[in-house]
């Protein structure tokens, strides 16, 4: 089992462990701001489950009808991710406008307490794992992942210290106030993962920092009139695709222009890992003088 399959295993654990405690305890105070975390602790849940099978999925080596990979995959579960949030803050927001309707007390304010506390550090503890292997891995869906129990911290505490203002103030419509601003808070989080899952869908461009690497690595390796045009770039999960066109003095035979090539492909790669990098070579357009020839680079590189 890979390094990203085991921790997003271990989120799915985590997730079902608080979302069974949050809904006992929510169901039995008759808190809504506990109860909406449930859901959100069950949205994290189906993210989780997503993620686990999307980096299944991506690490599959490419066949012959994904020539490119599974990497995007983790892309539409990012989406998929983002989406469920919103539904879910939406039904969060009805249910706490009944609240404050209904104007129902809550009971079980100091275990609701306790069960916030826990959440909180169960969430930093696993969302801390799933941040570190996103990272090394560069997995898009460890990352939303990771990012929905760090929202879920911050929510957890929120509702927890909603809770203790209750308790001290006797104000019981705080409890589904508290609900609302949850909601909000996690549409924010929603909006933001669906823009970075959704924008490789689309193939844009690799970040502008990258994007100089790549540039600095083939100039690098050019002399002359040697140049290059027609960069482009994209990502599809943590696989990162580059392609352009080499311009090479008309002397050069096939068997140079391709030693030319592999010296900035591997350039390249030393600076930016998980890359795949296409050359299409194409001859000068003029004769000149100032190119030194191959056989001189070929020395000094």
């Amino acid at each position: 089992m890979s390094k990203k399959t085991s921790i997003a295993r271990l989120s799915i654990m985590s997730n079902v462990f608080l979302i069974i405690i949050k809904l006992i305890v929510g169901l039995i105070g008759g808190s809504v701001s506990i109860i909406s975390e449930a859901i959100h602790s069950t949205m994290d849940l189906v993210a989780a489950i997503i993620a686990y099978f999307s980096v299944k999925v991506s690490d599959n080596p490419p066949d012959k009808r994904h020539p490119y990979g599974h990497g995007k995959i983790e892309n539409i579960s990012g989406v998929i991710e983002a989406l469920l949030i919103f539904v879910a803050s939406f039904w969060i927001i009805f249910e706490a406008v009944k609240k404050i309707i209904s104007k129902e007390e809550i009971d079980s304010i100091g275990l609701g307490f306790i069960v916030m506390f826990i959440s909180c550090i169960v969430n930093i503890l696993v969302s801390r794992k799933l941040y570190k292997v996103a990272k090394e891995t560069d997995s898009v869906a460890l990352e939303a992942d990771a990012l929905h129990l760090k929202a879920d911290v911050y929510t957890s505490a929120g509702v927890g210290v909603g809770l203790l203002l209750i308790w001290i103030t006797g104000l019981y419509f705080l409890d589904p106030i508290v609900a609302i601003i949850v909601a909000i808070f996690i549409m924010i989080e929603a909006y933001g993962m669906l823009k970075t899952a959704f924008a490789p869908l689309l193939d844009v461009n690799l970040p502008d920092n990258e994007i100089k690497t790549i540039t600095e690595s083939i100039q690098s390796m050019t002399w002359g009139c040697i140049d290059f045009h027609q960069l482009r770039t994209r990502k599809a999960g943590n696989k990162r695709y580059v392609d352009l066109h080499l311009e090479v003095p008309q002397k050069f035979t096939v068997a140079e222009a391709h030693d030319l090539c592999d010296k900035i492909e591997k350039a390249i790669e030393a600076k930016i890992p998980k890359i795949e990098i296409h050359i299409h070579v194409e001859p000068c357009p003029k004769m000149c003088d100032t190119c030194k020839s191959y056989e001189e680079f070929h020395a000094i590189s």
